[in-house]
């Protein structure tokens, strides 16, 4: 059985993650109660738009595919996988949540006490952008990951501050909280995704061409098995190894550490060029209609000058 498809033998909870799905239908149904019920009782309080909810929706979704459905699971097993992990939610998911969630919902977020001086640092773009690739690099440091993978709690809390330190750094060019004369100008919001993808290529680049498996949890069976203990019940996992059935990742798959390894930093690299293509275009849209605004702007009150000066000279002639 040397294919992916007998992670089935860790059980339906560990493939499918119930719990998970519970915590992600209990924070979906909130957002739906919270914009379309009791949105009069915040500040300028609207009625959802359909695209907003559509969108938080298919966030939730892909929320769930990652860390609920077997793709968790498989990003204990393959490297590769566990970078598509990092690449959907931190670079999609993240960026997408200034679109799902209504402007006014994230003004009260943002003003809430706990987490006002959080997004102050955001204030100063520098700031997000060290901290997420600096974690971020961090994080993949063989002696960091091997150590995180094996140790469930702390595992969890370092993908959580990921995931805020995401949110973090893309408040400068996308949020609708601050004033606009506060904001980022267009070609620095262009430069500023640019910043984000410089940043994260040394990380991508020692994954991609080191030459030989850096990771002991996708290359030592007793590092891996340990790891597996994060997503597998701890009598499931017994059972098998007791069984002498599973020894580590090889059981799965017939692609060596280091291809697998290599493939994780390709697709995290392809998936921030793609997500970013995508960014940049909106950005550069955006500040293409700002600046043709501003134009029409100013021929109006060119001309409306021009006009008042004239109706002035024929009062005197």
């Amino acid at each position: 059985m040397e294919n992916l498809s007998s992670i089935s033998i860790f059980g339906f909870i560990a493939n499918w993650s119930p719990y998970f799905l519970a915590f992600v239908v209990f924070i979906t149904v909130v957002y739906f109660l919270t914009t379309k019920k009791w949105y009069r009782k915040f500040e300028g309080g609207r009625p959802l738009k359909l695209k907003e909810g559509s969108l938080f929706a298919t966030c939730m979704l892909l929320l769930y595919a990652m860390y609920g459905a077997p793709v968790d699971i498989l990003s204990h097993i393959l490297f590769s996988f566990h970078m598509l992990q990092m690449a959907v939610v931190f670079l999609l998911i993240a960026p997408l949540m200034y679109f799902a969630i209504p402007e006014y919902l994230w003004k009260y977020i943002v003003e809430l006490p706990v987490l006002k001086q959080f997004f102050a640092i955001a204030r100063k773009p520098l700031i997000p952008l060290i901290l997420f690739n600096g974690i971020f690099s961090i994080y993949h440091i063989p002696v960091v990951l091997d150590y995180l993978k094996q140790n469930a709690p702390l595992h969890s809390g370092f993908n959580i501050l990921l995931f805020m330190l995401a949110i973090l750094l893309f408040y400068p060019i996308f949020n609708r909280v601050e004033p606009q004369e506060n904001h980022m100008g267009g070609l620095f919001k262009l430069l500023y995704v640019f910043a984000i993808g410089a940043l994260l290529t040394p990380a991508c680049a020692l994954i991609i061409f080191a030459g030989e498996p850096l990771y002991n949890t996708y290359t030592d069976g007793d590092a891996w098995l340990s790891a597996m203990a994060l997503c597998v019940p701890s009598g499931v996992l017994d059972g098998l190894r007791g069984q002498g059935l599973i020894s580590g990742p090889e059981y799965f798959t017939n692609t060596t550490p280091i291809m697998d390894q290599q493939t994780g930093g390709i697709i995290m690299k392809v998936l921030q060029e793609i997500f970013f293509a995508f960014m940049l275009g909106h950005l550069f849209y955006n500040w293409y209609r700002n600046e043709r605004r501003d134009e029409d702007e100013v021929t109006r009150r060119s001309m409306e000058e021009a006009r008042l000066q004239k109706e002035l000279f024929n009062q005197y002639r």
